[in-house]
C-alpha cells in the first residue's frame, strides 16, 4: 500500500511539482524570536479561508434577489441542515478577521516591522484592513431586513454628502437613486466578486512579500534600521541563527489558528447568527438601523461631530487616514524600531485604541440615535391626574420618549426632561414643542390644542 501511494505521490510530483514549489516555503528561515506575538496574521488568513469556504455554502442557498432574499435567509437559519451555524460561523469569522486584521496591524506598527525593506508589505496590509472593513459592510445589507437595508441608507446619505462627487459615489454604492433591487444585486456582486477577488489577489502579494523580504526580527533597542547594511545584516543573522518555518514556527500560526476556528465554531452553535430583523419596507421608519460592531465606532464618529462639520469629516477623514497610512513607512523607514526607544508611537497607538473603544461603546448605547423600544412612562408610573396620565401616554405615542428620557426610561438623544419643569415655563414648553428646534422637528402640525396642552401638563410636572 505504501509502495502505492509513493508511486502516486511521484507521478503527481513529477506532473506538477507543487511540492518543489512549497517546500522552499515551509522550510525558508526565520528569526529565532518570531514566537507568539506574530499569530495574528496567520490568524487572518485562517478566518479568510474559514469566509471563503463558508461563503460558498451559504451562496448555494441565498437567492439575491429582493422578492426572495429575505425568504432564503430564513429558510437558511430555521430550516436547512446546518444553516443557523453555517450563517454563525459566517458572522463571527468576519468579525474574527477584522479583530485580528487590526490587532496585526498594531503589532506592526509597535514593533515597527513596517520600516526597510518591508514598506510594500505594510501598504498591502493598509489595503486588506479597508477591504475587509468594506466586506463587511456589503454583506451587511444583504441580509435583507430592515437592519441592514436603512444601514445601507445611512451610508449611502452620508456618501452623499462629499462635496463634487457624493452623488456619484452615492449612485455607484446603490445603483440608482434609491435602495431597491439593484442594490441588492450590486451589492452581492461587490460582496461575492469583486471585493473576494482583490483581497486574494492582495493576500498573495502579501504573502510573497513576507517570504521575499523576511519576517521582521524581534526588536531590540540599540539595534537600528539602517537601508545600507540591514538586509546583509539580516541573511547573515538568518544564516546564523535562523530556523525553519516548519515546523519551528509554523506550528504557533496552526495551533493558534485552530484554537480561533474552534471559538468561532463554538459561538456560531451557542449564541447563533444575528437575528433577522423585518423584511424592509420604505413606509416603515420606526426602526433603528444598527450596523455590525466594526462599523459602530464610524457611524457614532458621524453621529456625535457637530452637524456643520460631518461633511467635510466625512471626505476629509478617510482621506487623511489613508494618506496617513501610506505615507507611514516612507516617512520612517529606518531607525530604531523598539517600542521602548518610541514611546511616542507606544502612546498614539494607546490613544487609538481608547478613542475607538469609546466610540464603540457610544455606537452601542446608541446616545444619537432613536430608541424605539423604550416602554411608556405611563406604564410605569401611576397617575392619579388623568390630564398628566393622557400627557404621558401622547409623549410616548407621539415619539417624544424616543429620544427624551423621563423617570429613567426613554431615548438619550435629546435632553433628559425628568426635571424639566423646574426651568421651564409651560409658555416655553408650548413653543418649543410647536416650533421644533436643532435636531427636533416640530410637532405644531400634528398636535391638536388638548393634546398640546395635555403633554406641556405632564411636562410641566416633571419637577
Amino acid at each position: 500500500m505504501k509502495t502505492i501511494l509513493r508511486k502516486m505521490g511521484d507521478w503527481l510530483e513529477d506532473r506538477t511539482g507543487l511540492m518543489s514549489a512549497i517546500r522552499p516555503i515551509l522550510n525558508h528561515l526565520v528569526p529565532p524570536g518570531a514566537k507568539w506575538a506574530y499569530v495574528f496574521g496567520s490568524a487572518t488568513l485562517f478566518c479568510f479561508i474559514l469566509q471563503v469556504v463558508t461563503g460558498v455554502g451559504l451562496a448555494l442557498l441565498y437567492q439575491p434577489s429582493s422578492d426572495a432574499a429575505y425568504q432564503s435567509l430564513q429558510f437558511i437559519t430555521d430550516q436547512a441542515v446546518f444553516g443557523r451555524v453555517l450563517r454563525g460561523i459566517h458572522f463571527f469569522g468576519a468579525s474574527g478577521m477584522v479583530l485580528f486584521v487590526g490587532v496585526h496591524m498594531v503589532r506592526v506598527y509597535i514593533m515597527a516591522a513596517y520600516k526597510y525593506p518591508r514598506e510594500m508589505n505594510w501598504l498591502t496590509g493598509v489595503l486588506l484592513l479597508f477591504l475587509t472593513i468594506i466586506m463587511g459592510f456589503t454583506g451587511q445589507l444583504l441580509r435583507w431586513d430592515a437592519n441592514g437595508v436603512w444601514s445601507s441608507v445611512v451610508a449611502a446619505q452620508n456618501l452623499g454628502r462629499i462635496p463634487l462627487i457624493g452623488t456619484t459615489l452615492a449612485r455607484l454604492l446603490l445603483g440608482g437613486d434609491t435602495i431597491g433591487g439593484q442594490s441588492l444585486s450590486r451589492f452581492f456582486a461587490y460582496h461575492v466578486f469583486l471585493f473576494p477577488a482583490l483581497i486574494f489577489a492582495l493576500v498573495g502579494l502579501h504573502l510573497f512579500l513576507v517570504i521575499r523580504n523576511g519576517i521582521s526580527e524581534p526588536p531590540k533597542a540599540g539595534r537600528p534600521v539602517d537601508p545600507k547594511t540591514y538586509r546583509t545584516w539580516y541573511e547573515t543573522m538568518l544564516k546564523r541563527e535562523g530556523v525553519p518555518f516548519w515546523p519551528n514556527a509554523a506550528w504557533r500560526d496552526a495551533l493558534f489558528g485552530s484554537l480561533v476556528i474552534l471559538t468561532i465554531v463554538g459561538l456560531a452553535v451557542v449564541v447563533g447568527p444575528p437575528a433577522l430583523t423585518q423584511p424592509p419596507d420604505p413606509s416603515i421608519v420606526d426602526t433603528s438601523p444598527e450596523p455590525d460592531w466594526y462599523m459602530l465606532p464610524i457611524f457614532a464618529l458621524f453621529a456625535l461631530v457637530p452637524p456643520k462639520t460631518e461633511s467635510y469629516l466625512i471626505f476629509f477623514g478617510p482621506v487623511l487616514l489613508v494618506l496617513a497610512l501610506f505615507a507611514l513607512p516612507f516617512l520612517s523607514n529606518r531607525g530604531e524600531r523598539s517600542p521602548i526607544r518610541r514611546p511616542w508611537a507606544v502612546f498614539g497607538v494607546i490613544c487609538v485604541v481608547i478613542f475607538v473603544g469609546a466610540l464603540l461603546v457610544i455606537g452601542e448605547i446608541e446616545p444619537w440615535s432613536p430608541r424605539f423600544d423604550t416602554k411608556s412612562v405611563a406604564t410605569l408610573v401611576s397617575y392619579q391626574d388623568p390630564q398628566l396620565k393622557r400627557g404621558a401616554m401622547l409623549f410616548y405615542k407621539k415619539g417624544c420618549q424616543y429620544c427624551h428620557m423621563v423617570h429613567g426610561e426613554g431615548g438619550l438623544r435629546g435632553p433628559n426632561l425628568s426635571d424639566i419643569g423646574r426651568n421651564w415655563t409651560a409658555n416655553q414648553l408650548t413653543v418649543q414643542i410647536v416650533n421644533g428646534g436643532g435636531n427636533m422637528p416640530a410637532y405644531g402640525g400634528s398636535l391638536d390644542k388638548d393634546e398640546l396642552r395635555d403633554i406641556v401638563a405632564f411636562l410641566s410636572a416633571q419637577k
